[in-house]
């Protein structure tokens, strides 16, 4: 029996519905939630995923500003436009579109952004307070992981998540979020011997490691939830996973698409959080 599908897209589709008619009760208070997302240089991929985020507040009703330097912006220059924008009371998310220039630090940029509006939630302290469980801005595309997990009815609790990949953006963060929702979490990386032997344990299994079809159903138990994070593009011009989907469809009980998976849940989380942000402005002035 083939898998069933957890669709992002349709997730992502109701959840922005509902933001919608958020927002639309937030400008009837005088408040419009405000994300400001700056792209530095001419990279495509990271200029389609500036476009998608923009097209979404746009449905939404946020208001979005983008900010498009040039690759020779200097590291200062760039702080600077971000603590303009941390004094904007209009905008309650900042965004630095990653990757930067090899001459400009991530870690300084992201370090900058004022933790009140890191709806990205890689700012240290956002980090930290997801580590011990406290409210804060939660990773976008870890947090819409969850969520697409949990829209399932699928019970995380006491379940062996195994995670094949250690990034700051998705590995770690997502492993840390399950195991906050008392998941008993492995992680996998380069350096794992025997691979095969911890994915196959896996209750829930997620992939994120930017290899085309790099996990196959010979990794997976009978059953198991299969998260694919990776979008990677084949030489045919085709989009892909880090999974080989008709073979581990035929083997999983829930599985993500590539397109259509954890793609669309990650701009929706974003939104999520600005909104969050935009709703707590309200709580500090008061």
């Amino acid at each position: 029996m083939s898998a069933l599908i957890i669709s992002g897209k349709e997730l992502a589709k109701e959840k922005r519905e509902s933001m919608k008619k958020e927002v639309e009760l937030l400008g009837k208070e005088g408040l419009q939630p405000g994300l400001a997302v700056i792209l530095v240089g001419e990279d495509p991929a990271s200029q389609s995923y500036v476009k998608a985020k923009q097209k979404a507040c746009e449905e939404i009703g946020v208001y979005s500003v983008l900010y498009k330097l040039e690759d020779n912006v200097t590291e200062t220059e760039l702080l600077n436009q971000i603590e303009a924008l941390n004094n904007d009371p209009k905008i309650h998310g900042i965004l630095v579109q990653l990757p930067l220039p090899a001459h400009i630090s991530e870690k300084a940029v992201i370090e900058s952004i004022s933790p009140n509006k890191d709806v990205d939630g890689f700012h240290p302290i956002s980090v930290g307070k997801m580590m011990i469980g406290e409210d804060t801005f939660l990773p976008c595309t870890p947090f819409g992981i969850v969520e697409m997990i949990k829209s399932k009815g699928i019970t995380i609790e006491g379940k062996h998540v195994v995670v094949i990949g250690r990034s700051n953006i998705v590995g770690k963060p997502v492993g840390q979020l399950l195991l906050n929702e008392n998941a008993t979490v492995t992680y996998c990386h380069s350096r794992t011997k025997d691979m095969k032997n911890i994915t196959k344990q896996a209750d829930i299994l997620i992939v994120a490691v930017g290899k085309a079809n790099f996990i196959d159903a010979s990794f997976m138990k009978q059953g198991c939830v299969v998260i694919d994070v990776g979008v990677n593009r084949l030489e045919s011009g085709k989009l892909c996973g880090d999974v080989v989907f008709e073979d581990a469809k035929e083997v999983a009980s829930y599985i993500t698409p590539v397109p259509g998976g954890v793609g669309p849940m990650t701009i929706t989380m974003l939104l999520f959080n600005t909104i969050l942000s935009a709703k707590k402005s309200i709580v500090t002035v008061k």
